[in-house]
């Protein structure tokens, strides 16, 4: 006799899904504010750093020695910035090189040689730049009575160090993103200031300029400061890491023309959304420091000199609240910029040296990279420690970066029209017309700024 089943044909029991993050992941991809979120990177890093305690200390001054007078210069470097950083950033994209290998591979060595000088004296000025950053680090703490200065630019020092020493570049990557939040509070300082916004107006426009020989010098010293050859290095190096993540810890980054057509082209849109959006937010900031300063050092006529004379001034006229936020900016600005300078120069080198380099590989590996962004913190944390005249060091570092920027500049331009190298996503007509117009102003500004320095000074 059959024993009949009395489950036999019946619905088989319901379990749950497994939940295995893949439903999370798919929800993310479909959220336009994470995607967003995820396509920011070394564009958003590199524009960040800009701002760096010595970009605010520039842009400060300018907005307490002429009001809203230099603020033309705001709409003036968003589309140059743009152009110059989009061309590194598609170079590194288009070949899986950064800009160092790709300055070997396009130059005779006579030329590569006379470009390792640069990059020398490159180092050399981030050097004395990360130095007066690391001594705005300590000030900054010291006016939030945390206690003396040098002690406080030593910490700074050794933890970024410690930091980009041991730490993955995954790690590091995360850490700057979020870093760039701290650049916020400029935008708060604005709003807690009585701004005049019919004085903004016309300062943007451009009718209020001068042709003094100061108001020019200081003009070429905005530029100088938004436009900096470590920011083409960094942008390269950075980009040239994260791709290399991609392989999970391979040496070759993957160029366009290895992925498929749909996803090249993404990658490429999605590395113009970065670095458009990361200088968008340099100059919203720089516009945010100058107009707050015009509206408060400016028209009380304080002069600075310094971020932190900067936040100190504020204090009596918008109050403490305001300049305590100053503060904190230039502090986190500074812990941004800080590892950017040491590591974009040596980087450059390394790469021209054809030696490994990156932060995502261990000393062991990269042991030149790690030789010369160790220099450059060590020296620069005690320079910071010793020096009497911080000013001194950025005036310095701003003569070097002018005289750089120009070469710098006329090199990515050549790089970038070759077919060879580019093939073809070599420059099309207007990142040609920008990226030329760019070297163009800042080879002239640059020449105006060594003269104003040694002769109109």
């Amino acid at each position: 006799m059959a024993v009949i089943d009395p489950t036999a044909g019946s619905e088989p029991e319901l379990t749950p899904p497994r939940d295995d993050g893949r439903k999370t992941d798919q929800q993310s991809k479909r959220n336009p504010v994470i995607r967003f979120l995820r396509v920011l990177g070394p564009g958003l890093v590199t524009g960040a750093a800009d701002d760096d305690p010595s970009g605010v200390a520039t842009y400060s001054q300018a907005g307490a020695t002429f009001g809203n007078g230099l603020l033309w210069t705001v709409p003036l470097s968003l589309p140059l910035m743009m152009a110059v950083q989009e061309i590194c950033d598609r170079m590194t994209l288009a070949t899986g090189d950064s800009l160092g290998r790709l300055i070997r591979r396009r130059f005779r060595r006579s030329v590569g040689i006379a470009v390792g000088v640069l990059i020398v004296a490159l180092i050399a000025a981030n050097c004395l730049n990360l130095a007066a950053d690391l001594n705005a680090i300590g000030q900054g703490m010291q006016l939030l009575h945390a206690g003396p200065a040098w002690i406080w630019s030593i910490v700074a020092g050794l933890v970024i160090l410690v930091t980009v020493m041991l730490g993955s570049f995954e790690l590091i990557g995360k850490i700057f993103k979020w870093l760039c939040l701290v650049l916020l509070v400029y935008i708060a300082v604005l709003f807690a200031t009585h701004v005049n916004w019919d004085s903004v107006a016309t300062g943007l426009a451009g009718f209020q300029s001068q042709l003094s020989p100061a108001y020019l010098g200081l003009a070429v010293g905005v530029l100088g400061t938004s436009i900096s050859p470590y920011m083409f290095f960094w942008q390269s190096a950075q980009r040239v890491e994260e791709l290399e993540e991609e392989r999970r810890g391979g040496d070759d980054a993957p160029a366009l023309e290895e992925r498929p057509a749909k996803e090249a082209r993404r990658r490429l849109r999605n590395g113009r959304v970065d670095v458009f959006t990361g200088m968008a937010f340099s100059v919203l900031i720089m516009f945010a420091i100058i107009a707050s300063s015009a509206a408060t050092l400016g028209a009380h006529h304080k002069t600075v000199s310094s971020a932190a004379e900067a936040a100190k001034a504020l204090e009596p006229i918008a109050g403490n609240f305001a300049s305590v936020l100053f503060a904190l900016g230039f502090i986190g600005s500074g812990m941004l910029a800080v590892p950017v300078l040491a590591a974009a120069g040596a980087a450059g080198l390394s790469a021209l040296m054809n030696k490994n380099w990156g932060l995502d590989k261990s000393p062991r590996r990269a042991p030149l990279f790690y030789v010369l962004l160790g220099i450059g913190m060590i020296g620069g944390t005690i320079l910071a420690v010793v020096s009497t005249d911080p000013i001194g060091l950025l005036v310095l570092s701003a003569i070097v970066n002018g005289i750089a920027a120009g070469p710098f500049l006329i090199i990515i331009m050549l790089i970038s029209r070759d077919r060879t190298i580019m093939g073809k996503y070599r420059n099309g007509k207007l990142a040609g017309t920008l990226g030329w117009l760019t070297t163009a102003i800042m080879c002239v500004a640059g020449a105006y700024g060594i003269w104003y320095t040694f002769a109109g000074g």
